[in-house]
């Protein structure tokens, strides 16, 4: 079918599932277009698995030796399931500077003048996000393996820790997708997103327990997603009791999805 019928077919109101069809393809060719990018430009994926790194060799040999977590839990074994938290939120950091991009040289205007569902361009550009921090993920579980990392529940629960990770991942992708289109410009979101990251990633138990923060700071520690998730993933992969810290950490990402995604479709369209 050509471009000018099948503009012609959506504007006379296609079929429900005709239109789901179409959104799905159109969604899997942004996605596509987006992790092009890293085979094409492969420092791209280069340059985002060296800073996590960095932080857990950090952590684990500079800071590790002060920290001090009750129990029987080694330090890495609590760190590393805040490090794979951090990974992810950071690397979220790109669906805001590549869609601040694309509005800037005009691309996404180009999207629009295309026979394409709107919702194509956010949802191709969240998912291609997501097919990154599975390799960065998969990554930094080896690298957390070398340095004494151990999982202490089995594989499903690891697994299980895992997926609910990336899950994570994915939906705080749509807030810096809103960023990058509220800013519109590469530069100014990723200095725009520091600002949300810092708090989240930092005041949170990714990497100490939130009771050795001062009572005004635990406060906010103990009721955000970094440390909702990242207490769930810590649970699963030690073996500790995880059924309530899992349901408060869906409960964050549903209620991000719910806010966000929405909102991140309204400033697309007003945006071009």
């Amino acid at each position: 079918m050509s471009a000018q019928v099948a503009a012609v077919t959506r504007n006379t109101g296609p079929p429900a599932a005709l239109r789901a069809q179409w959104a799905v393809t159109d969604a899997l060719a942004i996605t596509r277009r987006n992790l092009l990018k890293y085979v094409r430009v492969p420092t791209l994926l280069v340059f985002s698995t060296i800073q996590p790194v960095m932080f857990v060799l950090l952590w684990r040999y500079v800071f590790g030796g002060a920290v001090r977590v009750p129990g029987r839990v080694s330090y890495v074994d609590f760190l590393m399931p805040g490090i794979f938290v951090q990974t992810v939120v950071f690397g979220s950091l790109a669906a805001a500077i590549g869609l601040a991009a694309d509005l800037k040289s005009g691309l996404l205007e180009r999207f629009r003048s295309l026979p394409m569902a709107r919702s194509a361009v956010l949802t191709g550009r969240t998912i291609a996000d997501l097919v990154r921090n599975v390799l960065v993920v998969a990554l930094m579980v080896v690298v957390g393996f070398l340095v004494g990392f151990r999982t202490h529940n089995g594989v499903w629960p690891f697994l299980g820790g895992m997926l609910l990770l990336l899950l994570f991942g994915y939906t705080m992708a749509w807030i810096f997708a809103a960023v990058g289109l509220i800013v519109g410009d590469p530069e100014s979101a990723q200095a725009a997103a520091f600002p949300v990251l810092a708090p989240l990633v930092f005041a949170s138990s990714a990497f100490v327990q939130v009771s050795s923060m001062p009572g005004w700071l635990q406060v906010f520690a103990k009721h955000q997603p970094v440390s909702a998730t990242a207490t769930a993933v810590r649970d699963l992969v030690l073996g500790l009791p995880a059924a309530s810290d899992v349901w408060t950490a869906l409960a964050w990402l549903g209620g991000i999805l719910v806010v966000f995604s929405p909102f991140a479709v309204r400033l697309y369209r007003r945006a071009v």
